[in-house]
């Protein structure tokens, strides 16, 4: 055989896999170039079309509404003392109630039964301290049998006073006057110590919080009174007076000041509701005010982009005060900046702009 022909068909089996892995290639490389064509390639050179908005001074009204909550003055869930099946609910939710009035009453028969089994022990020890106390009198017996039967009557009266505690318990009472705003249980089922079986909320007093930044925080002071407002009830004239003052800021650098309002007659409050209270500053003032959606925040910071040489650069600010959707910018921006307003997707530091 030829020796030649004999070397290529031991190299044939190492050509065809080198050809094989060439094709797998070349078909890999052009679904990659293939691939890359369809993909949006976004030019980072070209210019984003975005939204401007030239800061002037505006005059700031004497009057500043801070926005808050109304939450219930008391609100607690009520459960039991001791365990038992659930034979009443004397209540039911949307129900107003007095303080001491019976919400639930408890199955209290085995308890009734072992009160008069203490009764009879009485009755008992009782008349065996009488006829003790006359034979020891007349030195027929000891007087250590007296003091025994007289230990036993004080031990019988301790046990009557515990399970007559017990069985007064079993009728759980309101705390404080409310209406009933959960219920949580049903008749017939067993109620243990600790188990919330009703929500009480008390609404007549109302605490209303709000967040104050810390140049304004010298404007409010302990048991002074300012006018509160209910956002679903604006023309409902309420008082607010301050009974706390924070004395730790929050992630937004305010600090919370809470005000005690007492609710109308018909409790046309409720807690949850939002409301504003109303302070007047001392004169007119003029700040920077830009839309809050054009600040943005980064890591407990507040940030905006502003436009120069045509292009956006980040530029960190100092928020002094929300209204509404509007930011009061203490620090960070001058009269005469440029910012971008809307069209924020894409946009980066130093990006180019152009306005829509």
């Amino acid at each position: 055989m030829n020796p030649i022909n004999t070397k290529i068909k031991k190299l044939l089996p190492v050509i065809i896999i080198i050809a094989l892995v060439a094709v797998v290639v070349i078909k890999l490389k052009s679904n990659k170039n293939t691939t890359q064509s369809k993909v949006y390639q976004y030019n980072k050179e070209q210019p984003l079309h975005v939204d401007f908005d030239t800061i002037k001074l505006i005059n700031i009204s004497p009057e500043s509404l801070y926005t808050g909550t109304f939450e219930p003055n008391k609100e607690t869930k009520i459960s039991t003392d001791v365990q038992g099946k659930i034979n009443t609910i004397l209540v039911d939710a949307g129900s107003v109630v007095n303080k001491g009035q019976a919400l639930i009453q408890l199955d209290n028969e085995l308890l009734k039964l072992q009160l008069k089994n203490i009764e009879v022990q009485l009755e008992g020890l009782q008349a065996d301290v009488k006829r003790f106390s006359v034979l020891a009198k007349a030195d027929a017996i000891q007087g250590v049998q007296l003091e025994k039967a007289e230990l036993g009557l004080k031990a019988a009266k301790i046990q009557y006073a515990t399970v007559l505690e017990q069985i007064n318990k079993t009728t759980i009472k309101a705390p404080f006057g409310g209406v009933i705003t959960a219920k949580l249980t049903e008749e017939g089922a067993f109620a243990a110590p600790g188990m919330p079986l009703l929500q009480l909320t008390d609404i007549t007093q109302l605490k209303f919080t709000i967040n104050v930044p810390e140049h304004l925080l010298s404007k409010f002071n302990i048991n002074q009174t300012y006018p509160v407002f209910s956002d679903v009830y604006p023309n409902l004239n309420l008082n607010g007076n301050v009974n706390l003052i924070g004395s730790k800021a929050n992630m937004g650098n305010s600090f919370p000041v809470q005000l005690s309002v007492q609710n109308t007659n018909g409790l046309k409050i409720k807690s949850g509701m939002f409301g504003k209270v109303k302070i007047g500053d001392s004169e007119e003032r003029r700040a920077i005010i830009i839309p809050s959606s054009s600040i943005i925040n980064n890591q407990n910071t507040s940030q905006v982009y502003v436009v120069k040489n045509g292009k956006a650069q980040l530029q960190q600010v100092v928020v002094a005060q929300i209204i509404n959707n509007q930011s009061v910018i203490k620090s960070g921006l001058t009269e005469g900046d440029i910012i971008v307003t809307k069209g924020f997707i894409n946009l980066f530091d130093g990006a180019s702009v152009k306005a829509n």
